[in-house]
């Protein structure tokens, strides 16, 4: 591939001054001049045919992918959705030639890549595509930023492998890169390491690595999961219109539907190592030829219907990869399941030029089969006349920061006169972007860290003025759920001793028979089996976990509960499993909630009540049906207006609103309104005066001047 460097270098120095975007178009288009005519008499750019890949564990062979088979053209956006173990990122590792070296094999399949096939390739010919022609943007990028080295050296190492440019081009090009992938001061920022960037920031570097040569083939592997919605809004929306620009191909895998029907042109979905159903957004989305496409489509929340009583699930678990039956491997979960079903179907071509793997695919065409409601009481949002359980009143934290290496001494302004109530049986919904006080707020109120003025009230007691045996009784009825359950269960513990122990430690339960019992009927609230009483969490799924975490929470008998980030790494179909549960232990106990998200369809499906937060303030507080159908604060409407929504149709007719620019510093907060630096509606008063937040309509309060 040297032989064009040259060129490139020849055309990047002619036509720098004719603007960034159009330099790296250039490029792009004369890098692939030679592989144009193919393209254009139909030849895919990417061909996958009947892939396996497995992986040798002390269990036995784990079939991780099996009888994959699909195409990827120039300029195409291909998504590839399905749960957990699904197979979907061990296909695009086998696309990369990525798999562990001692227990990953590929025994069967052909990837063929513009022409090529990948499988026959040296792992010296691979290093030259890896990078140069195809690039892969990993889900976490902290985790794929080397922490010693800075931006741009990590920017600049491909340019140099793969293009042969000098120190100075590449230094030249790198800033173009971050010009383009919309980070401010791309010159400063090239000498700053990944912990100086947040993580939007840090995923737009990754995008201009994975940019840096033109590569022909993108593969985005969970891109945005971690990221608000904001933030996830502009990233798509750069991606997807540098692959118009520059032809570049795109497989994204992701969990995340709305995403899937903004941006792509053809889905993929997965289930248990095999391709369940194939075929355009519009097909998959509006006419399911399968039952797993079904149930994933009706698991999701949505912003643009009104909220149902309860959430359609898939019960039950994906099969045991290393001991797969040779049944259609959906069936035990599928409620449309009939003796046929006991042999493993093929992919079928249905009515809407899809293809499905089941057996029922034309009685789902003829409307034989509908997915039943689960029907259920939805939650009494009435107005409530009892006292609080929790008050927060004023409340404000600020953290000092020690001056260190290339940092200075300053305070973080995280919280700032924040004022809430939470009744009994209510869910209160805590949403705003990375780094508005969300999470500082859940910890100050379960007293983990002290607020620097304002006031805590939780059954009546002031927690400021509290005692250590009434903060200890406190902490038995306020209880925490954590993002990561795996990080918040012991691993050396099995799960009845996780469970059983504050049952023994609180001395709520006497003797072993009776906390056994107790942690029986705990694990069955939660919709688990008392034998998994003796797993350890690393034995568990994700979604066994959290529910694991929710009946330790549930063991303390609380009146409260904090859910930080609860569902949001969760699969969709877990996800709507876990939020049901909840809600029914809500109906059962009358638990108050506060639930702090950034998945806004979730937040407005299970909350009464919306909190609205930016840069530590509140900027917007109202019942959950007027905060989503008539929003006051811009901040609002950015946020609604950035979130996808599962429909193809709705999705491609409109433009996401983004929001400009990245959240302030907290070590130099900007005067007034702390939103009038991003706001479209800010005027001179915004930027001296702070709002105070005020009734604007009954029980509809904003931090806004202009409204």
């Amino acid at each position: 591939m040297r032989r064009h460097a040259p060129r490139t270098k020849t055309r990047l120095k002619s036509r720098r001054s004719r603007g960034v975007v159009l330099s790296i178009v250039e490029v792009g288009e004369d890098l692939r001049e030679k592989v144009d005519a193919r393209r254009d008499l139909g030849a895919p750019l990417l061909a996958v045919e009947d892939l396996h890949t497995q992986f040798n564990t002390s269990r036995g062979i784990v079939r991780a992918v099996e009888g994959v088979s699909f195409t990827v053209n120039a300029g195409e956006v291909v998504a590839i959705v399905g749960e957990s173990g699904s197979g979907k990122s061990v296909t695009a590792l086998s696309i990369m030639r990525l798999l562990p070296r001692l227990t990953g094999k590929i025994p069967k399949g052909k990837i063929t890549f513009d022409g090529r096939s990948l499988l026959d390739l040296s792992d010296e010919e691979m290093r030259k595509i890896r990078g140069r022609e195809i690039s892969m943007i990993f889900q976490e990028p902290m985790t794929s930023l080397n922490p010693l080295l800075t931006i741009g050296l990590q920017i600049k190492e491909p340019l140099q492998i793969h293009l042969g440019m000098s120190d100075s081009e590449a230094q030249a090009r790198a800033v173009e890169l971050l010009t383009l992938v919309g980070i401010p001061d791309p010159a400063g920022r090239l000498d700053q390491y990944p912990h100086q960037f947040s993580g939007g920031m840090r995923q737009r570097v990754m995008i201009a690595i994975g940019l840096a040569c033109n590569p022909k083939l993108i593969i985005a592997d969970e891109p945005t999961t971690a990221l608000d919605v904001t933030i996830q809004a502009q990233i798509l929306e750069l991606m997807k219109n540098l692959s118009r620009k520059l032809n570049i191909a795109l497989i994204v895998i992701t969990h995340n539907l709305g995403v899937v029907a903004r941006y792509a042109d053809r889905v993929i979905v997965m289930y248990a190592a095999r391709v369940a159903e194939q075929g355009s957004a519009e097909a998959v989305f509006h006419k399911p030829r399968h039952p797993y496409s079904m149930g994933l489509l009706r698991s999701v929340p949505r912003l643009d219907r009104p909220r149902g009583a309860k959430l359609e699930t898939i019960e039950g678990l994906p099969p045991n990869l290393a001991n797969v039956s040779t049944a259609c491997r959906f069936a035990p979960r599928c409620p449309f399941r009939i003796a046929v079903c006991d042999q493993e179907p093929p992919l079928f071509s249905t009515d809407t030029g899809s293809l499905s793997r089941c057996h029922r695919h034309t009685d789902i065409a003829e409307g034989k089969i509908t997915w039943e409601s689960l029907g259920g009481a939805g939650l009494n949002f009435a107005a409530n006349t009892e006292a609080p359980v929790l008050a927060v009143k004023n409340l404000t934290k600020h953290f000092s920061v020690s001056g260190g290496l290339r940092s200075a001494r300053g305070t973080v302004r995280a919280v700032q006169d924040v004022s809430f109530d939470i009744y009994p049986g209510e869910t209160l919904g805590l949403v705003g972007e990375s780094g508005c006080g969300k999470t500082t707020v859940g910890r100050l109120i379960l007293d983990l860290e002290k607020p620097t003025s304002g006031s805590i009230t939780f059954e009546g007691l002031n927690l400021e003025g509290a005692s250590s045996a009434q903060l200890k009784a406190m902490r038995r009825k306020m209880q925490v759920i954590f993002q990561d359950p795996y990080s918040s269960l012991n691993p050396r513990m099995t799960v009845g001793q996780i469970i059983g122990e504050p049952l023994h430690v609180y001395q709520i339960v006497d003797g072993r028979q009776k906390i056994e019992a107790r942690v029986a009927e705990l694990l069955e609230n939660v919709g688990l089996r008392p034998e998994m009483a003796e797993r350890y969490p690393h034995q568990l799924s994700g979604g066994q976990r959290q529910r694991v975490g929710i009946a330790r929470a549930l063991a303390m008998e609380p009146s409260f509960i904090v859910c930080d980030e609860a569902v949001s790494a969760l699969d969709v179909s877990i996800q709507g499993q876990i939020i049901n549960l909840l809600e029914d232990l809500q109906r059962k106990f009358k638990l108050a909630f506060l639930f702090i998200a950034h998945d806004l369809a979730v937040v407005r499906h299970i909350s009464a009540r919306v909190v609205v937060m930016y840069f530590g303030r509140i900027m917007e507080i109202a019942d959950r049906d007027a905060i989503y159908q008539q929003p006051l604060h811009p901040y609002t409407k950015v946020l609604l207006d950035a979130a996808p929504v599962p429909d193809p149709t709705i999705e491609k007719q409109r433009e996401p609103r983004l929001i400009k620019g990245e959240l302030p510093s907290h070590m130099a907060p900007p005067t007034g309104c702390v939103f009038n630096t991003r706001c479209p509606m800010a005027s001179q008063e915004c930027r001296e005066t702070v709002p105070p937040l005020e009734e604007k309509r009954p029980g509809h309060f904003a931090a806004c001047i202009n409204i």
